[in-house]
């Protein structure tokens, strides 16, 4: 009866090492999908950085696209106004 008793507790044992390698495995594998994870919200984090600054940049431009639009603008009104003010004399 004691080799029956032992033998159950080296399976019970084989049993739960192989439970623990199984664990283990899982655990390893978790770590591994959280760092690519992670390795993904850093490059979306870059992406989004650098699109959000040449987002700014495209704003300053069209910000000064539309100033010298204005200046221009007004320059050819004066111009006009000064063909006007001509040609009515």
């Amino acid at each position: 009866m004691p080799a029956k008793t032992v033998n159950a507790a080296i399976e019970e044992l084989r049993n739960a090492v192989q439970s623990l390698e199984i664990a283990i495995d899982g655990r390893f594998d978790k770590e591994k999908d959280v760092s690519e994870f992670e390795g993904e919200v850093r490059r979306v984090n870059t992406d989004r950085s650098r699109l959000a600054q040449e987002l700014d940049q495209s704003q300053f431009r069209a910000n000064r696209l539309e100033e010298v639009n204005r200046e221009v603008s007004r320059r050819l009104v004066t111009a006009m106004e000064t063909i006007r003010a001509v040609l009515d004399r």
